[in-house]
């Protein structure tokens, strides 16, 4: 009898140590699951690139990227264009489709824009690849909501698109930020396009059409409080009329050269090789940076700012 009460109370103990293991798990995962990963650039570097710029393992940067997203397990992750150094063609989409495997085995949700790299050669090709690989991308702007956060994803390769379709997107973005600023379902709005509107790279410079046609309703829209782009491989940060703009290219592209030609918040950060990650609390958006190490031996983290959001729940009229 005493030998059955003793393996009783042993089994108890069993079953309640793997509950509660269990239980702790799913809530740490439950609470890991609520951040957002962005990242952009993760393109591989041609060789023309090479002639004039530092390559730095820049491949296999990429690879430690998005095997430290995994690890992180975030419940979306945005993509800011230049996937692939030519997404028209298929074989340049080989290393990146493993990595979308994994994420996607991790129950990651994943969204993407177009930047240069995506368009280059046939467009036609280009686009096609790009649906195979995200479904729900539209090349004339679309926006995904995660837990009261909208994400507003837009085309900025105007020398590659067509005068109407430029146009539809302009119709398509004033009504959209119209219609998220009044939603009651949206505390923030995050505006992304793949060009930076303002950057102090000497390779690729401000991007003129987007301070003219995304910048404005941008600013004039109350809830938008975050512009975040790459293009410009580096990491900086800009502040105009009190809002703030995050440049993020730092997926895997031959790092740039800067100049002092904007005031960057974050003037003494420049990692090589980096991703972005937004954590929602309350009544704030946490704002941080993963940074590879320069001997690729882990990441370090850098907090980069905390982003007060509407957490009244009201209609802005």
């Amino acid at each position: 009898m005493l030998m059955q009460r003793l393996l009783f109370c042993l089994v108890k103990k069993l079953v309640l140590t793997v509950f509660i293991f269990h239980g702790l798990s799913a809530f740490a995962q439950e609470n890991q699951q609520r951040s957002i990963i962005m990242i952009s650039d993760t393109q591989a570097p041609m060789w023309i690139e090479k002639l004039f710029l530092k390559s730095n393992n820049n491949e296999k940067a990429t690879a430690i990227l998005f095997d430290q997203i995994v690890k992180l397990r975030p419940e979306n992750l945005f993509i800011l264009g230049d996937v692939t150094s030519w997404s028209a063609k298929e074989k340049k989409w080989q290393a990146m489709d493993n990595y979308l495997k994994n994420c996607q085995d991790a129950d990651i949700t994943i969204a993407a824009l177009l930047g240069n790299h995506d368009v280059m050669g046939s467009v036609a090709k280009a686009e096609l690849n790009f649906k195979k690989r995200f479904p729900n991308a539209v090349p004339k702007g679309y926006y995904q909501i995660v837990d009261s956060i909208a994400f507003v994803m837009l085309n900025s390769n105007f020398n590659r698109m067509k005068v109407e379709d430029i146009e539809f997107q302009q119709k398509w973005y004033k009504e959209t930020l119209d219609s998220l600023d009044k939603s009651n379902r949206v505390k923030v709005i995050i505006v992304s396009c793949h060009h930076a509107p303002y950057t102090n790279s000497k390779i690729v410079g401000s991007s003129k059409p987007v301070q003219e046609r995304f910048v404005p309703l941008f600013i004039s829209t109350a809830k938008c409080r975050l512009f975040i782009t790459g293009h410009a491989h580096a990491f900086e940060h800009f502040v105009l009329s009190e809002k703030d703009f995050l440049v993020i290219g730092g997926g895997g592209g031959i790092h740039q050269p800067l100049r002092n030609a904007h005031p960057d918040l974050q003037e003494d950060y420049k990692p090589q090789f980096h991703f972005l990650m937004i954590t929602p609390n309350s009544g704030f958006l946490q704002i941080d940076s993963y940074a590879l190490k320069k001997d690729f031996s882990g990441f370090e983290k850098r907090h980069i700012l905390d982003l007060p959001v509407d957490s009244s729940g009201k209609d802005h009229q």
